[in-house]
């Protein structure tokens, strides 16, 4: 069997594996940890490991080649990229700093090494809030590069001084309010759970304020949040507003309960790019190594250190 090879092999050459909670739940199964990205960045930070192999996109493995300098970090796929990392380069980053001097550039973790070597700050969905909070009021804070969640922590934290890059995830922004109202519909008693990279968080919270959703529970939390939560509702159904792959981990830890996508669409084709016949041969011939120069890693280090330490 191909994951008793991963095991075994994994085992000989001092190998950690991290996966993603959107990836396939073959993979997820090989894996030593399973999180979202903040959680698996902390695990690269603090792996006895050599060898960290990286199931998930390509951003996320050169953040862990970035905290860890003196380890090799592997990724099963190299096209497996990211549209919402795509959406911002480093030259219209440079260019809008410049139209904003002494501002600060807080940055999705969900961003290329390069990008993260010109911010302030990196963070991800389960600390973007805070990371602003952190910033003095009178500081003027470029967010980037998903609108969504950008939009979302604005409206959090109540920044007026927050300026937003016009970016998105195609499959979040794909997740629309009629999706999740006919899905809530149909199921009495569910709870609903959204990522804020969804095109809907903003509707949805707006609708939440005003009442629509009577009494319906609502939470706008990332992916490791949705895993906490869900852990600890009394609910037995929910309404999950995120990328697929996370249900079977939900499912895993939770048999009593049921979960259902808000939209069984919203799958990340740069996410199943990873399988077991990559993972086996990522592990047996050290492929594909990523790698990040050290000039670019030392500048990206300082905004990704301060996203860890900020919870």
């Amino acid at each position: 069997m191909l994951d008793e090879q991963i095991l075994k092999l994994k085992r000989e050459k001092d190998v950690v594996i991290l996966a993603h909670n959107y990836q396939l739940p073959a993979i997820q199964d090989v894996a030593d940890f399973v999180g979202d990205s903040l959680s698996l960045a902390r695990q690269a930070a603090k792996t006895p490991h050599k060898t960290i192999l990286f199931c998930g996109v390509h951003f996320m493995a050169e953040t862990a080649a970035i905290i860890c300098p003196d380890k090799k970090v592997l990724i099963p796929d190299l096209a497996a990229g990211c549209s919402l990392s795509d959406s911002i380069t480093v030259d219209q980053l440079r260019n809008w700093k410049k139209e904003h001097p002494g501002a600060i550039a807080v940055g999705y973790v969900n961003t290329t090494a390069e990008i993260k070597s010109e911010l302030d700050y990196c963070c991800t969905s389960s600390n973007a809030v805070n990371v602003v909070k952190s910033i003095p009021e009178n500081r003027e804070v470029l967010f980037l590069p998903d609108m969504f969640l950008g939009s979302y922590v604005a409206k959090v934290t109540g920044r007026k001084n927050m300026y937003i890059w016009a970016g998105e995830c195609h499959v979040h922004a794909g997740i629309r309010s009629e999706d999740i109202h006919k899905k809530l519909d149909s199921l009495a008693n569910s709870e609903l759970l959204v990522h804020p990279e969804c095109s809907c968080t903003s509707q949805i919270m707006y609708e939440v304020a005003v009442g629509d959703y009577k009494n319906r529970q609502v939470q706008v939390l990332s992916t490791e949040g949705m895993m906490n939560y869900a852990k600890q509702s009394s609910a037995k159904q929910f309404v999950v507003a995120t990328e697929t792959g996370i249900l079977y981990r939900m499912q895993q830890q939770n048999p009593g309960k049921t979960f259902v996508p808000a939209s069984s669409n919203a799958v990340c084709q740069y996410m199943k790019m990873i399988t077991l016949d990559k993972v086996f041969a990522s592990l047996r011939d050290d492929k594909y190594e990523v790698r990040v120069p050290k000039n670019t890693a030392d500048k990206a280090r300082l905004a990704i250190e301060r996203m860890l330490a900020i919870s």
